[in-house]
């Protein structure tokens, strides 16, 4: 495969069922950035058959918000708020589908502390990696769950990983 053909993730997309909430806890958690709204609350919402064709919708569904955001390093963040007669909760990780996003971060008890304050849950603290691929001093992750439902790893591999010893293909690392 060539690798000009496909460059890397994008943006994720994470719809949610307030926008401005789920603004500030990402600039709060993460440091996040506004860029720019693709539909904003002044605008007339996207709705209809061909919409709801385009992207899988429920009948009915009308986008109401979008607005793209960034982090300092990797993909950007699109956030959809949408009203719909039928819309359900996140998922749970053992359920098929996407089911986390993780954040790289420097300082994970920091970033616990910023992703709680900013709303955010955790399910626990910090924990060692638990497969043997990525084992090594100070190299920790977490799950939360942010205040729309949506689950968030928080990850941090300052140490090397030993699958780095079997192969040149290295993990994105900021």
């Amino acid at each position: 495969m060539s690798t000009e053909t496909i460059r890397g993730m994008d943006h994720v997309g994470i719809t949610v069922s307030d926008i401005d909430e789920a603004t500030r806890f990402f600039e709060e958690a993460f440091g996040a950035e506004v860029i720019y709204d693709s539909v904003s609350r002044s605008d007339d919402d996207v709705k209809g058959e061909e919409t709801e064709n385009i992207l899988n919708l429920f009948p009915g569904t009308r986008i109401t918000t979008v607005r793209m955001m960034t982090l300092k390093h990797g993909p950007g963040l699109e956030l959809f708020e949408m009203k719909g007669p039928e819309q359900n909760q996140p998922v749970r990780p053992s359920d098929y589908g996407i089911q986390h996003f993780a954040v790289y971060v420097d300082d994970i008890n920091e970033a616990i502390s910023l992703f709680e304050r900013a709303g955010g849950k955790m399910f626990t603290y910090p924990q060692p990696l638990m497969f043997p691929t990525e084992v090594g001093e100070n190299n920790f992750f977490c799950y939360g769950r942010t205040p729309w439902g949506s689950v968030i790893e928080l990850i941090s591999l300052p140490s090397k990983l030993p699958y780095e010893d079997h192969t040149s293909l290295r993990r994105w690392k900021p």
